[in-house]
């Protein structure tokens, strides 16, 4: 493959010269923080792109109890409120980076295949309990065969529906793809829509492959095989056929969660983010959660999840391991998810907790066995970005969906090739 990589194209021999001169990246610098030694305290950076207020608390509370296990270890920690991607590359490459850093499954591959995020193997010891993480969010962030992050949250999708506005049209709750189209259609009356629709491929990504295609194949797009487009025609015809299903601002609202509060479509498809927000904004609205329709029989949704991971040039290597797995550890991660506006990616957390039996979350947990996470190859960006310009253009009617995603895995692959 060409590389023309982010970091590649600042040259990775500079990145690597510039950490062996500092010594930031040697086994002996590693070894040498004095974390364990009591005799000198370590500062830890930690960089993460913040969250609301609430969240926001629950992390201060989290390293303030990580502190005061921790006597020698001082944890410096900073919000990227914008750009924090783009912010976090520049400063990994000049090696200013964070010692331990937020990364989103959606961006792991391609950073991890360039060098800077540590791998972890090497550091966990029998009581950290790797068994214990759901297994898809953990998969997300290893590669061949080590594990470069741990998952610190997570949010699966869930079928959001309005119970008075079923029982009033004597629907059930949908268990099948039939019966969810069936049910659309049926409660699309008087301005409501059945389906409040998010035409974009990180939502959609599930039922795209739910007819055994493959949205990325050999890290390329192949998003215009007839398994995926069969499986998409519904979402299609749903809107300028059944006119069952609505693209939120198209009723003058920005998100599924505002469409579905303002009780402008029965159902929607969201993650556990609506649930906070339907409590604070719309408190009124009676409303439950299940999986997702089933397809063909199988059960599948998505999952979002964000890792701790370390800066392979971190100069404080065993610190930051002591922070990154007390913040992934069972402790850290229950004071974490204590208030439910981010799931435990552990098991035993949520039991703990008592998420996987809760009646609106409990949908959320069940998926996470079993969720496709997002997060594809190193390409996915480039995918994502030319499926979801033309995929419009088939959800608005102007033209068929074969012929738009033919045309956007052709310039998808173009793209990828000339890197």
């Amino acid at each position: 493959m060409k590389s023309k990589k982010w970091l590649a194209s600042l040259g990775v021999t500079s990145l690597l010269a510039a950490s062996i001169l500092s010594g930031c990246s040697s086994d002996d610098a590693s070894k040498g923080d004095s974390s364990s030694s009591g005799d000198k305290k370590v500062t830890v950076t930690l960089a993460g792109w913040g969250g609301n207020p609430t969240e926001e608390k629950l992390l201060k509370q989290t390293l303030e109890d990580f502190e005061a296990k921790h006597k020698n270890i001082d944890v410096k920690y900073e919000v990227i409120s914008e750009q924090y991607m783009d912010v976090m590359k520049t400063r990994l490459i000049g090696g200013k980076g964070p010692d331990v850093f937020y990364l989103d499954a959606f961006e792991a591959p391609a950073l991890i295949e360039t060098g800077v995020v540590e791998p972890l193997n090497d550091y966990v010891t029998d009581d950290f309990d790797v068994e214990d993480f759901e297994k898809p969010l953990l998969d997300a962030f290893q590669v061949d065969g080590k594990t470069y992050g741990f998952p610190k949250d997570y949010s699966t999708l869930a079928l959001f529906y309005n119970k008075k506005m079923l029982a009033d049209a004597g629907v059930e709750v949908p268990k099948t793809w039939d019966e969810f189209q069936a049910a659309a259609k049926k409660l699309t009356k008087n301005g409501v829509y059945g389906y409040g629709v998010a035409p974009e491929l990180a939502r959609m990504y599930w039922l795209a492959q739910s007819n055994g295609g493959d949205v990325v194949k050999d890290d390329k797009a192949n998003f215009a095989s007839k398994e995926v487009v069969d499986s998409l025609q519904p979402i299609i015809d749903m809107h300028n056929k059944d006119k069952s299903a609505v693209e939120p601002k198209e009723v003058g609202v920005t998100w599924g969660g505002e469409i579905f509060g303002q009780e402008k479509a029965a159902m929607v498809i969201e993650g556990n983010w609506a649930i906070p927000f339907l409590k604070d904004t719309f408190p009124g609205v009676d409303y439950g959660t299940a999986e997702l329709p089933t397809v063909n029989g199988k059960k599948s949704t998505m999952a979002y999840s964000v890792a701790y991971v370390m800066n392979a040039a971190s100069e404080k290597k065993e610190a930051a391991w002591e922070l990154l797995s007390y913040l992934t550890g069972k402790e850290g991660m229950e004071t974490w998810t204590s208030k439910g506006y981010a799931l435990p990616t552990r098991k035993s957390v949520a039991e703990k907790l008592g998420f996987d039996k809760d009646e609106l979350r409990g949908p959320l947990v069940a998926g996470a066995s079993y969720a496709t996470v997002w997060s594809e190859g190193t390409n996915l960006p480039i995918i994502t970005n030319n499926f979801n310009n033309q995929f419009l253009s088939a959800f608005l009617g102007d033209r068929p969906l074969d012929e738009a995603l033919k045309e956007a895995e052709k310039q998808a692959n173009s793209e990828i090739q000339s890197k």
